[in-house]
Parts: structure tokens; C-alpha cells; sequence
């Protein structure tokens, strides 16, 4: 049986808590024994919901560690969470990545571009295979252009600062790296982002808080331009490929596009304090 360990900013939130079932589902239709057997949390008190550590473990049927060493030497493998504290990636996975095993690294993979690369040189001295990605990477409805130079995504969430990650996601995974600027205009709470390359690739990312669905357009090749709203069950398929990374330690995409993504995220923060004026990447 091939042990897994969450690492966490502090458990009982939506991935930790939705995780674990996910994960189950994934090993059956693989045919894998797998199991979640460790937990650690920084935070001994979720403040989503109140509760401990020791009682999220305890539902679900988890080992607490005492500490992140413990956890790393149990493990097989290793699930960093704190999708919403990307600033504990790093602390964590100085810790984590020394031990060389394989790992996923959840979203936002890092607060900044500068950290993406420390967490990087980390794993290449530890010799970690590990991996980072949005769910959004997953959705179907991107495969259906496969020529893509044009772009244009929707989305919403609480904060550009946290969700913005989605959408730039989407973008690197159909117009590949070597995104050069990015402009953000404002329209009352939304924003819109647009990303130049210097060839004919261009995408526009318009961000609303709350209420907006993600969506994807995709045009430029010889295909009819293709709407289309992300409805497929894109988690489940991050969970599958992250199962499939740990049995074969190899990666569905490169990660020098991780990179790009951060490479976006940091442009477009940039952008919001000097709206309306291209920010070089």
C-alpha cells in the first residue's frame, strides 16, 4: 500500500475535506492501492469551521503527526495543501521536497514568481519529482481547439489574488509560454487582464467577483471559434493525473509552465496598481 501524507495550513477546508473521497475513487477505477494515512497541520484550529486537527483526522480516519519531519518520513508520497496560503509553500516545502518524494504542490503554487523559483531549486536539490497546477488545466472543454492564438476566459472568486489562478491556467495551457506583457483596465469590481506575446498569441482574462462562470473562447487557427462554459468535472480529473504522477513519477505537462503561470500572476497584480499601461513580464 502506497501511503499518502496531507500537509496543510490547517485542515477541515474545501480540498482537504473533498480530497481524500476523491482520491478513494481515483485508486478504484485505477486498480491502485493507495491511502491516505498522515495528516499535518501548521494550525491546530480550522477557522472555516472550528474544528481540530485531531478531529478532522479523527473523520476521517487520518494519523495526526506531530510534526512535518514525522509526516515526511511516513509518507510514500506527500500532498502539500494551503490552497489558500500560497505564502506556506515555501517554509513547507523546504521540509518536505529534502525528503525526494514524490509530491503535488496545490494552487496558487507560490505568492510570487521569485518563490516559484526558490521552491524549484529546492526540489532539484532534493531530487523531487513534484508538480503544480489549477483544476481549471483539466477542463475538457479546452481540447475542443486545438490551434489556438487567440483567447479570451471568464471567471470570479473572492480576490484576483486568488483566483485569478484559474484563468492564467487556462491561458498557459492552450498558448504555451512566452507571454511578454499584460494590461488591466478596471470596470467598477471587474477586470480585465490582456496578455501580448510577441507572435499572434493574445489572450484576454476578465475577472469578475462572485458571480462570474468560468468559461473559455479559443480562435486563430483553421477552426470555427469555440465558446464553451467549464462544466466538466475537472477535479476529479486533477485528482486522477495526480494519482498517475504517483505511480509513475512522470508529468503531464512541462513544468516550466508552472512558471509561466506565476510568471502571468505576477504581471497581472502588478498591472491592477497602474491600470490602463503595459506592464513588462
Amino acid at each position: 500500500m502506497t501511503k499518502i501524507g496531507f500537509v496543510d495550513y490547517y485542515l477541515s477546508e474545501w480540498h482537504a475535506n473533498n480530497y481524500p473521497a476523491w482520491i478513494a475513487n481515483v485508486c478504484r477505477n485505477r486498480g491502485v492501492d493507495f491511502k491516505l494515512c498522515y495528516a499535518w497541520a501548521e494550525r491546530e484550529i480550522s477557522p472555516v469551521d472550528g474544528l481540530s486537527t485531531a478531529e478532522w483526522c479523527e473523520k476521517f480516519g487520518v494519523e495526526a503527526c506531530k510534526t512535518l519531519e514525522e509526516l515526511c518520513e511516513k509518507s510514500d508520497v506527500i500532498v502539500v495543501l494551503a490552497p489558500s496560503d500560497p505564502d506556506r509553500h515555501l517554509p513547507y516545502a523546504k521540509t518536505v521536497l529534502k525528503y525526494g518524494k514524490r509530491t503535488y504542490i496545490d494552487k496558487t503554487f507560490a505568492p510570487d514568481l521569485a518563490t516559484a523559483k526558490e521552491i524549484f531549486a529546492l526540489a532539484k536539490a532534493g531530487n523531487a519529482p513534484f508538480f503544480s497546477t489549477s483544476a481549471l488545466r483539466y477542463a475538457t472543454e479546452l481540447d475542443k481547439y486545438t490551434d489556438c492564438r487567440q483567447m479570451v476566459t471568464t471567471g470570479g472568486g473572492s480576490s484576483p489574488e486568488e483566483y485569478m489562478i484559474h484563468q492564467i491556467e487556462m491561458v498557459v495551457k492552450k498558448l504555451g509560454i512566452g507571454a511578454e506583457s499584460v494590461r488591466a483596465e478596471a470596470m467598477g469590481e471587474q477586470w480585465l487582464y490582456r496578455v501580448k506575446y510577441s507572435d499572434n498569441r493574445e489572450a484576454m482574462m476578465l475577472y469578475a467577483p462572485h458571480s462570474m462562470p468560468f468559461t473559455v473562447y479559443m480562435t486563430g487557427g483553421e477552426q470555427k471559434a469555440v465558446w464553451k462554459k467549464a462544466e466538466s468535472d475537472y477535479f476529479s480529473l486533477l485528482i486522477d493525473d495526480m494519482v498517475r504522477f504517483f505511480v509513475e513519477g512522470t508529468l503531464s505537462f512541462p513544468n516550466d509552465q508552472t512558471l509561466e503561470v506565476m510568471k502571468i500572476r505576477d504581471g497581472v497584480l502588478r498591472s491592477m496598481k497602474t491600470p490602463e499601461t503595459w506592464v513588462s513580464l
